[in-house]
């Protein structure tokens, strides 16, 4: 026992040293040592124990919190199928279960020779060219079957994943449509000069003049959040990027960071300055873990020019540098106090609030948390004006919006518009044509109706993080807000017991439909169940989780009429169908054998 624990510290010894035995670290720190072995060690839970001094309930409870952290075996090659709606409608299922078939292993279990493990995962951000995977959290994107038997080969052969060919990794941007911020020719420095120039104080004025409201989905005012900060009393400030965009049917980040990382960074540095943090944080989801070499080059550049660190552009009193942290599979981390919780090496809880972050947010001291295009658009404030802003877009929403568009259209991608853009308009532009419905914002969104299509994507009418998913003639959708349903089940932190409940009542009722057990009782079940989480639930996931279902009962009802096989209430369980088996192996098929047909005969 003794030499395999000094085989653990000789790796984890120097992830401690790198992370300064920082205990806040201990998300970052458990990524690095499942990097080591494909999982997280027991006997290195014991060495991080007593080198963190924390107690090691505390870091099994976190790790076993984050979906891509593994206690366990979970094999050399883990294999997780993106599952969203977009997957499925691009065949997912049948791309998985030819996997599992040629690999000799069953979804969500090991393989019987350790080599790999196969399951699904929740939304990976790559919807504009699914069907995708991640393989060791690495994505792999326009998933076929000539793809998937060349990965199987592969993984049979047991080639490194580092040396799989490079054109399974490709990511494309797929940027349709450019407005302001898609367009900007940015260079590094001007937004902060222009800052100086101008004045700490005038700069935050600018940014309340221009109306930014927060992209992340909330809307709430950026200059507003700045100005709070700024007059809260604390020891340090901090400013963080949440770049974990979880909702299903959002990218827009990925791609902004994979082009514009520069402009984001100095969008942190311009709050940095205003509100006087000298650290900041880019929580950075797991499934764009391959960005992460490149946002560090682009730190280390702006290092090297003077944009970072201490003695920024020659000012001893502008000193602020940027940590990237990374996610580990936990939709709830897109909530500002869970991803805060996260950055504290904690699991990802939402906080209750009041105090908002902005007075106890990171480490309980004042704390800005913006977007990553909200950070962006920063800088073309201060570069333009507060007043050159606030004239684009609307009187309640000013600026651009970003969105993510997939589905059912010719050309899924980035599409960048002034706010107020009807949802017809974007229809039009991306090709999309006999639709019968569109989600907007995500499972937590909004889902309309062709009678809705003039409606605008505006704060006042359609507010949306960025997610636009399309949905022609075809789909059923009734099978398109049970995917939502499961996903919200999958991604429940399980912290309060009405939404952990909950959502685990409501797959089972949608289930049940789709099992050809459904009856009115069960929509007013659904109606119950919607008021119970929209009043008791901890967070904005359990008071959101019913959205999909009450939008497409009120919008596509024939979808679930269909499924309602019975007048008066059924139960989920069929003791009749349960009983197939037992009348298979006894070569039994007649009447007697079967409950309801016995029932009826008498």
């Amino acid at each position: 026992m003794v030499s395999q624990i000094n085989t653990h510290a000789e790796y984890l010894d120097p992830i401690l040293i790198h992370h300064r035995h920082n205990a806040c670290d201990l998300l970052q720190i458990l990524i690095a040592a499942q990097d080591h072995y494909g999982y997280i060690h027991s006997d290195a839970i014991d060495h991080l124990s007593e080198q963190l001094q924390l107690p090691r309930s505390k870091i099994e409870g976190v790790a076993g919190f984050y979906s891509f952290l593994y206690l366990q075996p979970n094999g050399e090659y883990r294999v997780l199928f993106s599952d969203n709606i977009t997957d499925r409608m691009l065949g997912n299922t049948d791309l998985m279960e030819s996997m599992c078939g040629q690999l000799w292993v069953e979804p969500g279990k090991l393989s019987e020779d350790g080599l790999l493990s196969i399951n699904t995962t929740s939304c990976t951000g790559m919807c504009d060219q699914g069907p995708a995977m991640l393989v060791n959290n690495i994505a792999i994107n326009r998933l076929t079957h000539e793809r998937v038997n060349a990965i199987c080969e592969l993984i049979r052969e047991r080639v490194p994943v580092s040396a799989w060919p490079a054109m399974f990794f490709a990511i494309e941007d797929n940027i349709q449509r450019r407005d302001i911020l898609l367009s900007s020719d940015f260079q590094s420095g001007s937004a902060l000069a222009a800052l100086l120039q101008r004045g700490t104080v005038e700069t935050l004025q600018e940014v309340k003049i221009s109306k930014l409201r927060g992209r992340g989905g909330a809307g709430f005012s950026t200059g507003s959040k700045w100005e709070f900060c700024r007059a809260a009393m604390g020891e340090q400030h901090y400013v963080v990027c949440n770049a974990d965009e979880g909702e299903p049917g959002t990218f827009k980040d990925r791609v902004l960071l994979n082009n514009f990382a520069d402009m984001v960074f100095e969008g942190m540095t311009l709050c940095a300055r205003i509100i006087g943090a000298e650290k900041g944080f880019l929580y950075l989801r797991g499934e764009y873990r391959y960005l992460l070499e490149h946002l560090q080059a682009v730190l280390q550049h702006r290092r090297q020019q003077n944009l970072l660190g201490n003695g920024i552009l020659g000012l001893s009193d502008f000193n602020f540098d940027i940590e990237i942290h990374l996610g580990a599979g936990a939709y709830i981390c897109g909530e500002e106090s869970a991803l805060i919780e996260s950055l504290e090496g904690k699991r990802g809880t939402p906080r209750n609030r009041p105090p908002f972050p902005v007075t106890h947010g990171y480490l309980n001291m004042p704390t800005v948390v913006n977007n990553v295009e909200t950070f962006a658009a920063t800088c073309l404030i201060s570069l333009q004006g507060g007043a050159w802003y606030a004239g684009i877009g609307t009187d309640t929403s000013s600026g651009t919006k970003i969105l993510s568009v997939s589905g059912d259209c010719e050309r899924p991608g980035l599409y960048e518009y002034p706010f107020g853009v009807t949802v017809a308009q974007v229809l039009s532009d991306c090709g999309a044509a006999d639709t019968q419905a569109v989600q907007i914002s995500g499972p937590s969104g909004v889902c309309i109706a062709p009678d809705e299509f003039n409606r605008r994507i505006a704060f006042d009418d359609i507010p949306t993080a960025g997610a636009f998913m399309v949905f022609n003639q075809s789909r059923d959708m009734f099978e398109v807000a049970r995917n939502f349903v499961h996903f919200f089940k999958h991604e429940s932190c399980g912290f309060c017991t009405p939404c952990r409940v909950g959502t685990s009542l409501l797959s089972n009722m949608m289930d049940k439909l789709a099992h050809g057990h459904g009856s009115p009782y069960d929509f007013a079940e659904i109606e119950k169940l919607n008021v119970l989480l929209q009043s008791t639930s901890h967070c904005g996931l359990g008071h959101s989780a019913c959205n999909p279902v009450l939008d497409t009962i009120a919008r596509f009802r024939p979808a679930y009429e269909m499924r309602l096989a019975h007048k008066n209430f059924v139960p989920a369980f069929d003791l009749d169908h349960a009983l197939s088996q037992a009348r298979q192996m006894t070569g039994r098929d007649d009447t007697g054998a079967h409950l309801e047909r016995s029932h009826e005969s008498k």
